[in-house]
């Protein structure tokens, strides 16, 4: 099929360079929270689940133990990419609101039975997200939609994402709602760089302190 990045992770990748502005949550301002953004918190056992659904995904995919052995290897900071995608998806709908952007069923739809056609059917399309990019086959048109809401803001700021000057355009956006959300990680999974919209590691000597004791802290 063609291959396609998420839009998210693609653009990512792109950010121009700029210094960090970290925030981050502690256990007892936020017991039990992965995250807070906006005021919402994501649930340590929230973000779990969605852990082990894309597991459980795998484990169903993949009948040989090596194979699903690989699989794990190639995923392993999945806990702290999946907060990640998460956080990040709730700063993309907080930018395309600012920006005036909607994503409609029918804008869903019209992607993914392209996405089909070019794939060789729905559950090619499945495996195939699964494999690259983590995400379980009940959470596919959610990751379009994600895809496609990136695609409009990119357009509705007239930000052409193959130009430096686009990118910087769009992740300006992406920063703004970041710090209008006030996104605060809890630094067991790292901190949220504001400038990039991004979770980035943090070194925290006392947590590796408490987790070295106790169990050992997911990737």
């Amino acid at each position: 099929m063609h291959r396609r990045r998420r839009t998210a992770f693609v653009l990512s990748a792109a950010i121009v360079a700029a210094a960090p502005l970290l925030t981050a949550c502690g256990g007892e301002a936020h017991p039990g929270a992965a995250a807070v953004v906006g005021g919402r918190r994501i649930t340590v056992a929230q973000l779990e689940s969605r852990v082990n659904e894309v597991r459980a995904a795998q484990r169903a995919a993949v009948k040989d133990e090596a194979q699903y052995e690989q699989a794990i290897a190639k995923t392993g900071s999945l806990t702290r990419d999946t907060l990640h995608t998460m956080v990040l998806d709730q700063v993309l709908d907080q930018a395309a609101k600012d920006a005036g952007v909607s994503v409609t069923r029918a804008d869903t739809q019209q992607m993914r039975a392209t996405l089909e056609g070019q794939a060789g059917g729905a559950k090619a399309l499945e495996t195939a997200w699964l494999q690259q990019y983590g995400v379980v086959p009940q959470r596919l048109d959610d990751n379009l939609r994600t895809e496609i809401e990136a695609q409009k803001l990119a357009a509705a700021l007239g930000a052409d994402m193959n130009t430096t000057d686009g990118k910087a355009t769009f992740w300006k956006a992406m920063s703004d709602a970041s710090k209008k959300l006030n996104v605060d990680l809890n630094p067991r999974y790292g901190a949220w760089d504001v400038q990039k919209s991004s979770r980035v590691d943090v070194k925290t000597p006392w947590l590796r302190e408490v987790t070295s004791t106790g169990t050992q802290q997911t990737a």
